[in-house]
């Protein structure tokens, strides 16, 4: 059989076999490809680092996802979190979504292992789920006064009456509200919340719809966005190299991989953990799947025109 027609009747099995082996071998052996962070995740990250340790400023997190995006945007519900709690950042999170407040407490209790003195309600509040048609009169009604307008936290307490509130009145006090979205990019929050009280707004979202929000950041309508697990590897290195170590964010620095791999030399070992590695670990399986199937596009291809030589010689 000539080369040409082994190219073309390669069994798909084989192709899909080497595919697999080549996404679980990096989810089991970290390869470790270089994070190369671009400005929108930057500026989210120096957005929110502005407010590292004041006692009357807060970030608000709006988990509009459910558990058919998780692997691209749970790494980003983590990797924000734990942004705010290395740092000392008051942090509220809110879902209109049932499913959303699910993911809420699991984030959170997953961090609360490793951040044994974060406290609930001190530290940060969970409002948990609030039901849709409520959205848009609380999103207005932040803005004069959040306790009253959101009312209680998940645990059904009054939010005027803890000490997290103490400080905190209306969106004066919220420095970004963070929407993680599998599909709404943020248009209630830029179109009322900022519209009207003038509130900063980012968002993260699937790698699909990354591409959609490049407007708005252009206009200055976000502040910042993560897109898919790309987006999510970023924000999880610029929190392993400057929120862990307490150290100042630098542009330069952050783009260059000689000083950031330096900089894991002294980590301690929670940034090592996998679960704090989720997007970067997916990268590299990502990326060597990518190279395969462009491979194998290209190599189809070049049988196909081999083949159509032979057939024209033959003619």
């Amino acid at each position: 059989m000539k080369f040409s027609d082994r190219i073309q009747k390669v069994d798909r099995r084989i192709i899909y076999g080497i595919l697999l082996i080549a996404v679980v071998l990096p989810l089991v052996f970290r390869l470790g490809f270089k994070t190369y962070t671009t400005t929108p995740v930057e500026n989210l990250y120096r957005h929110i680092d502005a407010v590292a340790g004041k006692d009357d400023m807060a970030i608000l997190m709006d988990f509009t996802h459910d558990p058919g995006v998780l692997p691209e945007l749970y790494p980003m519900d983590l990797a924000i979190l734990r942004h705010c709690f290395e740092r000392n950042i008051k942090v509220f999170t809110i879902s209109f979504l049932p499913q959303g407040a699910a993911i809420i407490q699991m984030a959170l209790s997953e961090l609360k292992e490793d951040y044994p003195n974060i406290e609930a309600n001190i530290d940060y509040c969970n409002f948990g789920f609030k039901p849709w048609s409520t959205k848009l009169p609380i999103i207005l009604g932040m803005g004069d006064d959040i306790a009253e307008a959101v009312e209680t936290n998940s645990e059904g307490l009054s939010l005027e009456n803890l000490p997290i509130m103490q400080n905190v009145k209306n969106y004066d006090n919220i420095q970004v509200v963070v929407e993680i979205s599998g599909s709404s990019m943020g248009q209630f929050w830029v179109t009322y919340a900022r519209a009207k009280f003038g509130v900063d707004v980012a968002v993260g979202l699937t790698a699909v719809m990354a591409a959609d929000v490049y407007p708005f950041l252009q206009t200055g309508q976000f502040v910042g966005s993560l897109g898919g697990l790309k987006g999510a590897a970023e924000y999880e290195q610029l929190v392993d190299v400057f929120a862990m170590n307490g150290t100042e964010f630098s542009k330069k620095n952050a783009r260059n991989m000689a000083w950031v791999e330096a900089q894991y030399e002294e980590l301690p070992e929670l940034a090592k953990l996998y679960k704090y590695n989720k997007a970067r670990i997916g990268m590299d399986a990502q990326a060597i799947v990518h190279v395969l199937i462009i491979f194998f596009i290209i190599l189809g291809n070049i049988g196909y025109f081999l083949d159509r030589r032979a057939q024209k010689k033959s003619m």
